[in-house]
């Protein structure tokens, strides 16, 4: 299920982070130094170490375009490196010259958030690289970050085991005792999930603590009527400190680091743990999911980076087959594809569809001669079984486009809605198109042309409930 292909021993000391981009992997160390690895072999760059800090570094994390790393150091800074040649572009001082424990970046590259030893947390600009906001904790030190990914607020974590919420402007929206003995890290699922209740949207948050417990969070989408953290739930298996965990890219699984040397793998939807690694053979400090591919990184305290890969047996047993998919093959991602092969005996074409980037529309498009030339199957017989399931889809497709009911349409696209918002002429709109729509200065409204008397947009959360309940009725 999870395979051990290859250990990195380069640093000196301690590893205490290490982040995907997706082409490459960093590191970082007690040793002062940041290591850059290829994803393509696991070859060290021509330019790594990336050498600035004086102290330990303590954590090192991606620019979402991967073109900028990001680290911090005891040395009171966080620097920002060029990760094509090496080079340095920022060195942003902490106030009071603080140890820095934590570093990210906002999903839309904007902002850069920077948590210190004195509890003091710095939203950065990212592209002028000048101190935007400040704030503080109360007590304790700041050791964990993440940030939504709606981009509209993130979550601390302190020594003493608060866990605040922030919205982008610094202004404090939660703040609660997490884990009794310190949070050490926290992570947000990068994929939405529903309430089956009232279907409303949320994001899951981990965090993890010296109290030997990870615990899983729901945060709502929007807050626009007011914020709301939910506890759901804890996470047993470790039997000492846990020091760090981590979501897969798909949201389904979900890993953890411990002081007793070993790192689990849990099925986030069932909370079953899938499988325990132990070839470490001192504290585990760090994990990592790698973007778009099941590859996990974890380091120790004895020095080295171990890389896993994951079978497709962990991708399918992760996701509950058919009823997790999309209703809508359109929308599958690549992952969607492969569960869906899968699920119906196809299993040894994922690799196939994988490296071709197959998606839902992909999917939907392929022919006789493209499975057959651009894909390469050569045998008849499976090639007619793939063509029949996929009409078999294109049928349910049809079925379901001519079903969809006019006002879950959205007017710009044309397309069922997945977060449908009201603007102020009154007409719902899916949010992603409308904010599309008036970002490119168009301040008219789609349907009348008239000007629009703001560009407010509410979450229709009525409509999104209905969409849902239909939904419901026409999954496969």
């Amino acid at each position: 299920m999870v395979k051990l292909i290859h250990t990195l021993a380069d640093h000196g000391d301690d590893v205490n982070y290490c982040a995907f981009s997706s082409s490459l992997l960093a590191t970082c160390s007690l040793d002062k130094t940041i290591r850059l690895y290829s994803l393509s072999d696991f070859t060290e760059l021509p330019h790594s170490p990336l050498k600035f800090h004086t102290y330990a570094v303590h954590c090192c994390c991606f620019s979402p375009s991967g073109h900028i790393l990001a680290s911090c150091s005891t040395d009171g800074t966080t620097v920002l490196w060029n990760t094509q040649n090496g080079q340095t572009l920022a060195v942003l001082e902490q106030p009071r010259g603080s140890p820095v424990r934590v570093c990210r970046f906002s999903p839309d590259s904007t902002c850069l958030v920077s948590g210190a030893a004195d509890g003091t947390v710095v939203l950065w600009n990212a592209q002028s690289y000048k101190l935007h906001r400040c704030g503080s904790v109360k007590d304790g030190s700041l050791v964990a970050c993440a940030f939504s990914p709606s981009r509209n607020l993130f979550v601390t974590g302190s020594s003493c085991g608060d866990l605040t919420v922030w919205d982008d402007k610094m202004k404090c929206l939660h703040s609660e005792k997490a884990h009794d003995l310190g949070i050490t890290c926290c992570d947000f699922s990068s994929q939405p999930v529903s309430d089956g209740e009232q279907s409303l949207q949320f994001f899951r948050l981990a965090t993890c603590g010296q109290d030997c417990q990870i615990k899983i969070w729901v945060v709502p989408l929007s807050h626009i009527l007011g914020f709301e953290l939910k506890y759901k739930s804890t996470l047993s298996g470790h039997c000492a400190p846990i020091l760090a965990c981590a979501f897969s890219h798909n949201g389904q699984l979900l890993v953890s680091g411990s002081v007793d040397k070993s790192v689990i793998v849990y099925d986030i939807n069932t909370e079953n743990i899938l499988h325990t690694l132990t070839q470490h053979t001192r504290y585990v400090t760090t994990c990592a999911f790698a973007p778009n591919i099941l590859l996990l990184a974890t380091g120790s305290m004895d020095k080295t980076v171990n890389i896993w890969q994951f079978d497709l047996e962990m991708l399918c047993q992760a996701r509950s087959t058919e009823d997790q998919l999309k209703p809508f093959t359109e929308d599958w991602s690549e992952d969607d594809v492969s569960t869906w092969l899968c699920t119906q005996e196809l299993k040894d074409l994922v690799g196939v569809f994988k490296m071709n980037n197959i998606d839902g529309k992909e999917l939907l498009n392929l022919t006789k001669e493209s499975l057959a030339d651009d894909l390469k199957i050569e045998s008849l017989g499976l090639r007619s079984k793939v063509l029949r399931k996929i009409e078999e889809l294109r049928t349910q497709v049809k079925t379901l486009s001519s079903e969809i009911p006019d006002e879950f349409i959205c007017p710009i696209t044309r397309e069922l809605m997945q977060d449908p918002v009201i603007a102020s002429d009154g007409y719902s709109y899916e949010k992603e198109a409308m904010e599309n729509w008036i970002s490119k200065k168009k301040r008219t409204s789609p349907m009348t042309n008239l000007v629009l008397p703001s560009v407010v947009l509410i979450p229709n959360r009525t409509l999104k409930m209905a969409i849902d309940r239909w939904l419901e009725t026409h999954k496969k």
